[in-house]
């Protein structure tokens, strides 16, 4: 069992940065594959970036790439968001999750989840 909490969301202003963390309860942390969701309103859910359990491998969405970096401390049991160059579009709940790597990195399927943080981003 994996338990998540997310921290770090808030109200910012086109073009600034935020960085979300996300910590993780357990003794086996490196051996999860970690990503970040969000959920804008009125739209569905969708992975933002993902990174392997060794922090070797990681994705983004093509929306985020070149401003959003996912990044893993395992002494820490905790991953990070930083988002940069932030654009209202970016506004949305964001939420940790985790899948045991025996599924994969590219597991769509992610098994425990955070609560959920609100990033805000102003025009």
């Amino acid at each position: 069992q994996v338990q998540l909490v997310e921290s770090g969301g808030g109200l910012v202003q086109a073009g600034g940065s935020l960085r979300l963390s996300c910590a993780a309860s357990g003794r086996t942390f490196s051996s999860y594959t970690m990503g970040w969701f969000r959920r804008a309103p009125g739209k569905d859910r969708e992975l933002v970036a993902a990174i392997s359990g060794s922090g070797g491998l990681t994705r983004y969405a093509d929306s985020v790439k070149g401003r959003f970096t996912i990044s893993r401390d395992n002494a820490k049991n905790t991953v990070y968001l930083q988002m940069t160059s932030l654009k209202p579009e970016d506004t949305a709940v964001y939420y940790c999750a985790a899948v045991s790597s025996l599924y994969g990195f590219f597991s769509t399927e992610y098994h425990y989840w955070g609560q959920g943080t609100q990033v805000t981003v102003s025009s």
